[in-house]
């Protein structure tokens, strides 16, 4: 690759646009364009998730996700800092109800430790109530430095930035197709087509058509999954402190009910995780048959599907009714009995999928000459998007 002077990012997530304000910092006088199809940024994955800043307990040691997340929870830090947005360490605890639970959150512990992550610590049945005085269990991994942020404002900040350095963000321009040149790449969008020396799409629920439409593999195929929230009500709201997980469970792909504060000082329940009618369709009756047919003709959904009928018993019945998800809830903390629950907000995961049917766990990020594709970037994908950022532009600038 020779001198970069124009970049363009596909995907106004906080990713992308985090991507776009580091090439901005590391490349000088380059000009950086960024292409978004929606009228705003943060619309889809980044403004619909919890707003947790993981801190890195669950991730295989040496793998791109426990790399990434820890750099990414320290440059989140200092950019919160820096623009005076609200940065909240309130800390976490995975509680175990089993002794087999309690076998997997050793395991999980033995992890975080190898991680890095600050001041975690194994606590018993009685001192699970010096943290969360409502919770029970057997025991529990306390992360105190678990926190929790506004990821859209994260993002506006991220996306000032780059207007600063003279960059700019092109909103309702959606991108059709990349095409490598001899040198370069051409962005096709429905005004027209522009050559750009790098382009890096980070294009969330659509990154696999994307990939496709370059000339890359089909598959990882994003398949997507709606996680809806709850809202506690206000008179129970005072029950919870932080946040409060279950152990993962190797037999469901998917993690269950958890409480989760939000940096506006509401908690939430949630999310469960049920197939979606369409990518980005946030309500029932927002069927995108394009989205069915996709995931419908793909064998690796039906592998998927056929081994995880118990799981999708218990997330749909979460789905369809509202005391089923408070009864998970209350596994862990038993006041909420009798709490006023409203619905929250609703969000899709962009889950990539292999052709058996395999979740992809780790971050996935490919290079095709000319262009960078995040075809993989699930939580904690926005607790390490900075960090992602710097990944992306340092393997950007060695081609």
């Amino acid at each position: 690759m020779g001198t970069i002077k124009r970049c363009a990012v596909v995907g106004g997530g906080i990713i992308g646009v985090a991507v776009a304000r580091e090439l901005a910092n590391k490349l000088d006088g380059a000009q950086v364009t960024i292409f978004e199809k929606e009228d705003r940024l943060a619309a889809h994955q980044t403004g619909h998730n919890s707003g947790v800043v993981h801190a890195g307990l669950y991730y295989e040691p040496g793998g791109l996700k426990a790399r990434l997340c820890r750099r990414g929870v320290e440059l989140l830090q200092e950019f919160c800092a820096e623009k005076a947005l609200p940065y909240e360490a309130c800390g976490k605890l995975v509680i175990a109800q089993t002794a087999g639970e309690q076998q997997r959150l050793n395991a999980i512990f033995a992890r975080a430790t190898a991680n890095g992550v600050p001041g975690v610590r194994m606590l018993n049945g009685d001192q699970i109530r010096e943290v969360e005085p409502n919770a029970v269990g057997l025991s529990a991994l306390h992360s105190p430095e678990t926190a929790i942020v506004d990821y859209p404002a994260i993002t506006k900040a991220l996306a000032d930035d780059v207007r600063a350095s003279g960059g700019s963000i092109r909103l309702g321009q959606e991108v059709t197709a990349l095409e490598q040149q001899a040198e370069g790449v051409v962005v096709r969008t429905q005004d027209g087509s522009e050559h750009f020396d790098l382009v890096v799409a980070c294009a969330g629920l659509q990154s696999d058509r994307l990939a496709e439409a370059t000339g890359e593999p089909a598959t990882p195929k994003i398949v997507p999954f709606f996680g809806q929230y709850f809202l506690l009500g206000h008179e129970a709201r005072q029950q919870v402190k932080g946040l409060i997980y279950p152990v993962p469970d190797p037999r469901h792909p998917f993690l269950g009910v958890h409480l989760t504060k939000r940096i506006d000082g509401e908690m939430m329940l949630g999310p469960n995780a049920f197939i979606s009618f369409g990518r980005e369709s946030y309500g029932w009756k927002d069927v995108r048959f394009r989205d069915v047919l996709d995931y419908a003709l793909f064998p690796g959904f039906w592998n998927f599907a056929r081994r995880n009928v118990p799981s999708a018993v218990r997330e749909f019945q979460t789905v369809v009714s509202k005391r089923k998800f408070i009864r998970e809830a209350m596994r862990f903390v038993p006041s909420l009995e009798g709490a006023t629950v409203l619905p929250g907000t609703r969000g899709v995961r962009a889950q990539a999928m292999n052709g058996d049917g395999s979740l992809v766990d780790d971050f996935v990020i490919a290079r095709r000459r000319d262009t960078v594709l995040v075809r993989n970037a699930p939580s904690p994908g926005a607790t390490s998007s900075m960090a992602i950022a710097e990944y992306i532009v340092e393997q950007a600038l060695v081609g």
